[in-house]
């Protein structure tokens, strides 16, 4: 579920707001990045289960209308199509993901139920359930492609569950965007066959990627003075008041990726840091950036420094 990317962008936050030297202890600020990145996936079990709790209101409020004193036809005979949903069936039904929600404490929606009945109340006036629902039959496809819409096309970009998510906790809103972009895979991939664990994925592809995060965090700020003075020699023409303080931040951790990771392809860690830097910093800071690491990167070619193994990873 986590990418390289995202863990860049984890560590560069850390980073930006480390205030001590690499002399001083920043076992505190490792901490909180472990936790900043594990954090992830209690986002990713709160937005699942968010799913299932719209679904049961679905369910309450058609048991209601059926209740009502007048009720009409369609009450006493409503379409259950959302309701009998096969891949809602598959969510709701999964034990291993129901205990996930039980072992993180994910009951958000207990208290915080208006957010479930505005997301409700939009789904059932939209078009794409007015569509979906114009039959009483479907199949596992249909049902597929219906709630992938909804999650796409009302649920994903809601204001108010952004500004929920946003007060909850301030380093979900960068992860929201990898959240939503991994769970709509998940449903396009998902097959009514697949195993329990489907929906309780690893957070890291493997160990490497969490033994990355780590390391690149204490590399750069273990080194902090030595990078530096690699981006002092190479921005001799720039005044260093006007460079971004987050571009130095990018740089220092581009140089220690160069330097420290054989196995990670020279265009990829530039490619990388020149993408989070549009997304992060200045209009200008991708060229500044590209300008300095292409400079460093023919140096170190010609002294022989970039020891990268494997081909093709120059």
């Amino acid at each position: 579920m986590l990418s390289r990317r995202h863990i860049r962008v984890k560590v560069m936050q850390v980073l930006y707001a480390f205030s001590g030297s690499e002399s001083d202890d920043f076992s505190k600020d490792q901490k909180f990045l472990m936790y900043s990145i594990d954090n992830m996936y209690n986002l990713y079990l709160l937005i699942m289960s968010l799913l299932i709790e719209i679904h049961k209101k679905a369910e309450s409020h058609l048991e209601k209308s059926q209740k009502k004193h007048l009720a009409t036809k369609e009450d006493k005979d409503p379409n259950r199509k959302f309701i009998n949903n096969e891949l809602m069936q598959l969510i709701r039904g999964n034990e291993k993901l129901l205990k996930e929600f039980e072992k993180y404490k994910i009951r958000n929606w207990d208290l915080d139920n208006e957010y479930v009945e505005v997301l409700f109340k939009a789904i059932v006036t939209s078009v794409i359930y007015s569509e979906y629902m114009q039959t009483k039959t479907s199949d596992f496809k249909k049902d597929k492609e219906f709630v992938i819409s909804i999650f796409k096309e009302i649920i994903a970009p809601n204001d108010k569950l952004y500004d929920y998510i946003e007060d909850k906790n301030l380093t979900w809103l960068d992860d929201l965007p990898t959240v939503n972009t991994f769970i709509l895979k998940n449903f396009k991939k998902v097959k009514e066959s697949n195993l329990e664990s489907y929906f309780t994925p690893l957070l890291y592809k493997d160990i490497e990627d969490k033994e990355y995060a780590i390391k690149l965090f204490k590399k750069t700020l273990l080194n902090q003075s030595i990078l530096a003075t690699e981006i002092a020699e190479k921005t001799k023409n720039w005044d260093s008041e006007r460079i971004a303080n987050i571009d130095y931040v990018l740089l220092k951790m581009a140089i220690c990726e160069l330097q420290n990771f054989p196995s990670i392809p020279t265009k990829v860690t530039i490619n990388e840091y020149l993408e989070i830097s549009k997304e992060y910093s200045t209009p200008k800071s991708s060229i500044f950036i590209n300008g300095i690491l292409d400079k460093l990167v023919k140096e170190y070619q010609e002294k022989g420094k970039l020891n990268k193994v494997g081909r093709g990873l120059m």
